[in-house]
């Protein structure tokens, strides 16, 4: 199975997770590669906020900062999605026999 990409020509599902080396896709594979490890990041931040919250380490105005921190985060990356014609599967790379660099949500 194919789908049309950027440029219009064809793309199996496996070199959909690849960085083309076109430089008229230069800029949006850096903002690719960029945008997953900010979710990368977001992700292991995430779950670090969630471990805190649950051993009771955070008063009520850290635990009320940190989510509001972590929605405008994800809205603003969704923005940045959009704005470069991404969805969130495209960042998550494939890193062959190890998996996929994020976990399936």
């Amino acid at each position: 199975m194919t789908e049309p990409n950027v440029n219009g020509l064809g793309r199996t599902p496996k070199e959909r997770n690849r960085l083309d080396l076109d430089p008229d896709t230069v800029e949006r594979d850096l903002v690719k590669l960029v945008l997953t490890v900010v979710e990368l990041l977001r992700q292991l931040m995430e779950r670090q906020a969630l471990r805190r919250f649950d051993t009771g380490e955070l008063t009520e105005d850290q635990e009320e900062r940190i989510g509001l921190t972590l929605m405008l985060l994800e809205e603003r990356m969704t923005e940045l999605r959009e704005r470069y014609g991404l969805r969130p599967e495209d960042l998550n790379l494939d890193l062959g026999p190890l998996g996929p660099l994020l976990p399936r949500e």
